[in-house]
């Protein structure tokens, strides 16, 4: 475990983070404002159903759109869904490429946390 320091909106907060992986990224600069976190991130490796692989919610919200219809073809990194959270837009990627099998969410739609919203095959 790392203790860091992060200061929000003036105000410094210790907190405590266990690294899972080690990952290389940009930083963005410190008065750059800031932008939605895309949801990726924060989701756990989709499941492989028999007939595709899974993304589910990675936190309760509401869709503010599906990017792609049933038939479609994705490439990996290529936004599929757009999640509206605590008044941020998540992007939901596609972690691999494929073709869209199902859709199981649709517009202004409240989703739970994990649940599932597009079937990738």
């Amino acid at each position: 475990m790392k203790v860091y320091k992060v200061k929000v909106n003036g105000k410094v907060y210790e907190v405590e983070l266990e690294s899972v992986s080690e990952k290389s990224g940009n930083v963005a600069p410190e008065k750059e404002a800031p932008k939605a976190v895309e949801a990726q991130k924060t989701v756990e490796t989709p499941k492989a159903s028999g007939q595709g692989l899974t993304i589910k919610a990675p936190m309760q919200g509401t869709i503010l759109n599906v990017k792609f219809e049933v038939g479609a073809a994705v490439k990996k990194g290529q936004t599929v869904v757009i999640l509206e959270a605590m008044k941020l837009e998540n992007e939901i990627v596609a972690p691999v490429d494929g073709v869209i099998k199902q859709v199981l969410v649709s517009k202004g739609q409240a989703v739970n946390n994990q649940q599932p919203l597009v079937v990738i095959g």
